[in-house]
């Protein structure tokens, strides 16, 4: 399995773009950075679209990849909950700011919506996907993905406090998390439901006492303006736990 990351940030500038990642090129999750990371014919050969919840930086390239797939002629299946599919259908694809391409063309609509329930494993293109609600300002999900090899990773997608009881059915060899601000915006944090290393260690801490265990970790969703000053505690977070935590960023990839 190997993950790429095409947006691993909250904002998006000339370096950085928002979150969404790639796997093994055919399955992706959230749209933050989604067309402007993948070429036409890479973004034709998608196979399926992950998405956590409904905040616009990780539901913003919908309309561009609908459109690319109308023009060339391919339909594009989008899995997600149904807060999320009210929020798209209503808002992005609702026939003014853009076509309601979930209609068009009638024969073969470009866009498909396939409602997911929490906890329910989901086949797809041969990956075993599950949904795992976490805490967020909106009804929100993490995605375990487990490949036909049997590689597992978990995206957290938005998410504060409470995050180490949202993990306790599964068992990822990679935890993808989010880290958006750092520790001076603890109460920010709290309130947002977004996490900041030291609410990730007590996160991990808990999860190792449940687990036993902790994964590999890639941090996204850090706001650029203040990654420095995350990089720093998110160091001293893995060397105080003696666990693997990284920053990601664009275009980084891992392989499991």
């Amino acid at each position: 399995m190997e993950i790429r990351f095409l947006g691993a940030h909250n904002c998006e500038s000339k370096d950085t773009k928002c979150i969404s990642l790639l796997i093994d090129d055919t399955l992706a999750i959230d749209a933050g950075g989604l067309t402007s990371g993948l070429s036409l014919e890479e973004q034709q050969n998608l196979k399926a679209l992950l998405l956590t919840h409904h905040h616009y930086d990780h539901i913003r390239d919908i309309p561009a990849l609908a459109m690319n797939a109308f023009l060339g002629g391919y339909s594009i299946t989008i899995y997600t909950t149904a807060p999320v599919f009210e929020t798209v259908s209503s808002y992005l694809l609702d026939g003014k700011l853009y076509p309601k391409f979930m209609e068009i063309p009638p024969a073969k609509p470009t866009v498909n919506f396939t409602i997911i329930e929490p906890h329910q494993i989901v086949p797809i293109d041969g990956y075993e996907v599950m949904a795992v609600p976490v805490a967020h300002t909106v009804p929100a999900f993490g995605f375990q993905i487990s490949s036909p090899d049997g590689k597992s990773l978990f995206y957290t997608g938005d998410t504060g406090p409470g995050l180490a009881e949202c993990l306790l059915d599964i068992s990822p060899q990679l935890l993808v998390a989010e880290v958006t601000a750092p520790n001076k915006f603890e109460d920010f944090g709290r309130e947002s439901g977004h996490l900041t290393p030291s609410l990730l260690k007590q996160e991990l801490v808990k999860f190792r006492d449940i687990k036993g265990y902790l994964p590999q970790t890639v941090l996204v969703h850090m706001n650029p303006r203040l990654e420095k000053e995350i990089a720093g505690e998110v160091s001293a977070v893995a060397a105080s736990l003696g666990s693997q935590i990284t920053l990601g960023y664009e275009g980084m990839r891992i392989r499991l």
